[in-house]
């Protein structure tokens, strides 16, 4: 008797233990997909008119960033590890070295400026370093067959199962441009030597920029987990940031970021105010979480994907502020990892229904494209 109640016992504190180690993701697993306001609910997928939304692919595993090659073919980034060319037919090119661990994996992808004459493509990507997991951003020559002349551009970017971060893109001034998440170590985003929490900045070749505000490659600090870029048409860049999840969720964020600021986090969150801290331009507030992820501007309108919120966000701007937030095809598509405006002026998204999160349809994952003149 006394043995089986000191199992009994034991095997109660394994559990709590557990459950207190993991709460984050249990609490992930046991709320309810958010839903936002009725006066901020958009378009039904019922309200588009015939053609305004096409399949272009089915049947991807987790697509985490789309590229547009000249010739029409999209490059799209497997977070576990595969970059796959999709244009007449389907042609795989897996990517050495990715530990695909939770939210890391293959990331981001982007083309030089001048890739017509280099052919160079870059990648945001979570590897093995010295310590245990980095994210790092690698440098690619694509040939028709396979990606050759491999060159690490920045590592040493802390990495971890959860807020990786991970989006890329090069900016009006020819920088690239890297977002980087705090790795579950909240502190290390206030410190501007680290790199984890950050926006970076750096040449094409990596190095950092003379005008960088602290001497290395950070270009933004205070940031938990930012997963979307975008440049307006005034060149101002926006970012959408992941607010903290399990007990304390929501406080999803879209900031406007300048070179040398401070997002807050994990001093401010929200609104709060703090000393020589920037708040952002929305965020969802305390009882809704977006969850947001790939970020695109078009016509005066900031669009962003929603994982958890299952939705496609809409940010109407008025200059630097949001004048009203429309939420689109609510839990009609899934999670949004990836949205992007094409060469083609159409609006493109990827689901992410197969990263473990999700609940997935038929043919999913899924890349569509979008005739934005629906949102006019």
């Amino acid at each position: 008797m006394r043995t089986a109640a000191l199992r009994i016992t034991a095997l109660l504190i394994i559990a709590v233990t557990l459950a207190y180690a993991f709460r984050d993701r249990l609490y992930f697993w046991l709320q309810p997909i958010p839903r936002p306001p009725s006066s901020q609910l958009g378009l039904a997928l019922a309200d588009l008119p015939p053609d305004a939304l096409t399949e272009v692919a089915r049947d991807l595993w987790i697509p985490w960033e789309i590229a547009f090659l000249p010739d029409g073919d999209l490059l799209v980034s497997e977070r576990p590890g595969t970059l796959v060319r999709i244009g007449n037919g389907r042609r795989s090119y897996p990517v050495p070295g990715v530990r695909h661990l939770g939210e890391g994996g293959l990331m981001g992808v982007a083309l030089h400026p001048e890739f017509d004459r280099n052919r160079w493509i870059y990648l945001a990507l979570t590897g093995d370093g010295p310590a245990g997991p980095e994210n790092r951003v690698e440098r690619y020559r694509l040939d028709d067959d396979s990606l050759a002349e491999r060159t690490i551009i920045l590592d040493g970017i802390p990495g971890a199962g959860f807020h990786d971060g991970g989006r890329i893109a090069f900016g009006p001034d020819g920088y690239l441009y890297v977002t980087t998440g705090d790795a579950t170590d909240a502190d290390r985003a206030q410190d501007t030597s680290s790199r984890a929490g950050k926006i970076l900045r750096v040449s094409d070749s990596g190095t950092a920029p003379a005008d960088n505000p602290f001497g290395n490659a950070v270009y933004s600090y205070g940031h938990r987990n930012p997963q979307g870029l975008a440049w307006d048409a005034n060149n101002r860049l926006w970012s959408t940031e992941h607010g903290p999840s399990g007990i304390g969720t929501g406080f999803d964020e879209l900031n406007l970021v300048g070179k040398g600021t401070n997002y807050g986090w994990p001093v401010t969150q929200g609104d709060q105010v703090a000393p020589g801290v920037v708040p952002p331009v929305l965020q969802s507030g305390a009882d809704y979480t977006w969850a947001p992820a790939g970020l695109a501007f078009w016509n005066g309108s900031l669009f962003f994907g929603g994982l958890l919120g299952e939705a496609l966000y809409q940010a109407r701007l008025q200059g630097t502020v949001v004048s009203d937030l429309r939420v689109h095809f609510h839990r009609e598509l899934g999670r949004i990892r990836v949205v992007r405006i094409g060469p083609d002026g159409m609006l493109y998204l990827a689901t992410s229904n197969r990263d473990g999160r999700g609940s997935p349809r038929d043919g999913d994952d899924r890349i569509l494209r979008l005739d934005p003149s629906v949102f006019r």
